[in-house]
């Protein structure tokens, strides 16, 4: 799932905040959401709902299965 670690560090760079910014938003650990962000771990439903809510777009978008934030 490449495209999600790229999407999800454009979007943590677009406002400005740091890693440990947006995992302690989503309450998970921040080696968990780093991991993510370089691809060597995939989140759950839930949590990509939370991300997808946290950065206001779908989750389609974080899945790059659609451009459409």
């Amino acid at each position: 799932m490449e495209i999600l670690g790229e999407r999800l560090m454009m979007l943590r760079k677009e406002k400005n905040l740091r890693q440990e910014d947006v995992a302690k938003a989503i309450e998970i650990g921040f080696n968990t959401y780093r991991r993510y962000e370089h691809g060597s771990r995939e989140p759950g439903a839930s949590t990509i709902l939370a991300l997808a809510d946290f950065y206001g777009v779908s989750a389609d978008y974080l899945l790059g299965r659609t451009d459409v934030r």
